[in-house]
């Protein structure tokens, strides 16, 4: 049979996290300074929502009509808290979930992030580019 590991060999574990009393400045702030896409939200080390990048661009729509686009960033993301723009109900994986477990979830749900959850508590995140990264190394 053949060994099919477990998310927990490629899930990112450097876990960048936001508070949901944290402000959409901060969190694209942390989108580009980390280039990431997807940030979860945590109370202490328990996730209570997940933020992506495209959830700010669909709040953020003016600033492709203006020139000050940092000035409209700030205007928009001061109209809405974190809490308000996350996703709530999140679908986590365990730590020992398969590869191929999370690439039929991340596939059927059209999702492009999966938070990894032992215990009630957030230990990694896994993204498609793990995968495709995974997938790269196995070819």
């Amino acid at each position: 049979m053949r060994y099919i590991p477990p998310i927990s060999e490629i899930m990112s574990k450097n876990i960048i996290a936001l508070n949901r009393d944290d402000d959409l400045e901060t969190a694209e702030l942390l989108f580009k300074r980390h280039k990431i896409r997807h940030i979860p939200v945590v109370n202490g080390e328990v996730i209570i929502g997940m933020l992506s990048y495209s959830d700010l661009l669909r709040i953020s729509f003016a600033d492709a009509v203006y020139d000050n686009e940092e000035e409209v960033d700030t205007l928009v993301y001061n109209m809405f808290t974190i809490d308000q723009v996350m996703v709530k109900d999140v679908v986590t994986v365990p730590s020992t979930a398969t590869i191929k477990d999370v690439a039929k979830i991340l596939s059927e749900k059209e999702f492009h992030a999966l938070p990894v959850v032992d215990d009630g508590n957030l230990v990694g995140i896994v993204t498609t580019t793990d995968l495709i990264n995974y997938l790269l190394k196995q070819l």
